[in-house]
């Protein structure tokens, strides 16, 4: 094998050598160690947690396999895993259910330690021996295609020259990041107070009537008759970064007609440049008074332009998400409360809806739930007295929650057969 490293971290040497082969590949695998080691300090985009639900299923794939049934129809026999590859698109190839990925990991638990940590490159074979389904890394009855090859030279030449990169930046993530990612900083679920008492924007230089990214504004958190929200401070430990919203769009249940929380419309974000305060001065009649001084910000991004009365909310910290796809353990159903984008009236595969259950529902990130089209409402014509029948509701795709609040959700839709609209129903997905 050749190792290799980037020029800025290469050390040049005169001499080569041999070693036995044994030593060759554990020096392999002692320099992948030490690039994860090396970045175990930092963000680690798939440093997940494996729930003890989760390990139980998985070891009790791996004493008894999975049954040949329980396979997708058109399982194969062996898979390369490729750059843009995901935890859910590789579950989806082997078993029914790309939600069972914890049955997938028990397969080869023996192998893959982490189901968070599956590279590129890696070979996975099905063994399908005794009517029971277990997934390797290398073929049955011998070693991997690397391993065979090496044993049959007693050395290997090694190059001078090591590289070394953190395998922890190359691993497959659960699902496609770019699907969900860009719409964790933009709408928002509110109830109506929180919304109403935000920070609002009450003037513009030069008296502009749209902002954008460069323009500086001035926000007010109090109102003259009382109430509002805490006044913005730049004092230390106080916050700086600020999402700007707008038009906070009531979100009803489908059957009940009930408010459930209220969808902000993200439009940018802005920089706190100097805090609210207040001045003395005089009027005409030589009195003193006080001044109420707005805060003031700079438009620092610029989904929409921005304008008086738009409101701010601190940017929340940044948190590693787990988006572990796994269906609920408790009966689970409700409907979907809207589909996201001005004037969509009709989701497809990877488009975003709000669906009516949240955290007290005992809903959480991940869940999967099967989506159901609306059987139809029609007469039976073949009956003389034409009554009105409803057909069966049908499964249509499946859905993942990504992002949950108190009363409403927020999922990405997975696999559609035909378009998911407003009214729909969703299940546990088994």
């Amino acid at each position: 094998m050749r190792l290799s490293v980037p020029k800025s971290k290469r050390r040049q040497s005169q001499t080569s050598f041999k070693m036995p082969t044994i030593f060759a590949r554990f020096s392999h695998i002692s320099i992948a160690a030490a690039a994860l080691l090396a970045t175990s300090t930092g963000v680690q985009a798939q440093n997940f947690p494996v729930t003890p639900a989760q390990q139980a299923t998985a070891v009790q794939v791996a004493r008894t396999g999975v049954p040949v049934a329980d396979l997708a129809p058109n399982a194969p026999d062996s898979y390369t895993v490729r750059p843009g590859d995901t935890l859910w698109a590789i579950s989806g190839m082997f078993l029914k259910g790309p939600w069972r990925w914890p049955e997938l990991w028990g397969m080869n638990l023996e192998d893959i330690r982490n189901p968070h940590r599956i590279y590129p490159g890696q070979q996975l074979y099905l063994d399908k021996s005794n009517g029971r389904a277990t997934l390797r890394t290398r073929r049955a009855g011998g070693g991997d295609s690397s391993s065979s090859s090496s044993a049959a030279m007693n050395t290997i030449r090694v190059s001078p020259r090591t590289r070394y990169e953190s395998l922890a930046d190359t691993s497959i993530p659960t699902l496609a990041p770019q699907a969900i990612e860009p719409f964790l900083a933009e709408p928002l679920i509110v109830d109506e107070l929180t919304f109403s008492q935000a920070p609002r924007i009450v003037a513009t230089q030069e008296g502009r009537v749209l902002l954008s990214r460069g323009d500086r504004a001035y926000v007010l958190s109090a109102y003259a008759a009382g109430g509002g929200s805490k006044p913005l401070s730049d004092h230390k430990g106080e916050p700086r970064d600020y999402r700007v919203f707008r038009n906070a769009t009531p979100l009803k249940d489908p059957t009940t007609q009930q408010i459930l929380g209220y969808e902000a419309q993200y439009v940018g974000k802005a920089e706190l440049v100097r805090g609210e305060s207040t001045a003395q001065s005089s009027d005409k009649d030589g009195k003193t008074q006080i001044d109420i001084v707005p805060a003031t910000i700079d438009i620092v991004a610029a989904k929409e332009e921005m304008r008086v009365g738009d409101r701010l909310i601190p940017e929340p910290p940044r948190e590693l998400r787990s988006y572990v796809p796994h269906a609920p353990s408790s009966p689970m159903s409700g409907q979907i409360v809207s589909v996201y984008g001005n004037a969509v009236a009709w989701a497809s595969e990877n488009q975003i809806v709000v669906i009516n259950r949240g955290t007290s529902d005992g809903l959480e990130r991940g869940h999967v739930m099967a989506i159901l089209k609306d059987g139809e409402r029609l007469t039976d014509k073949t009956d003389s007295d034409r009554p009105d029948i409803k057909l069966p509701n049908e499964r249509n795709g499946l859905l993942m929650v990504f992002r949950t609040f108190d009363r409403l959700s927020y999922a990405l839709v997975m696999q559609v057969t035909d378009g998911v609209k407003v009214g729909d129903r969703f299940t546990n997905p088994n």
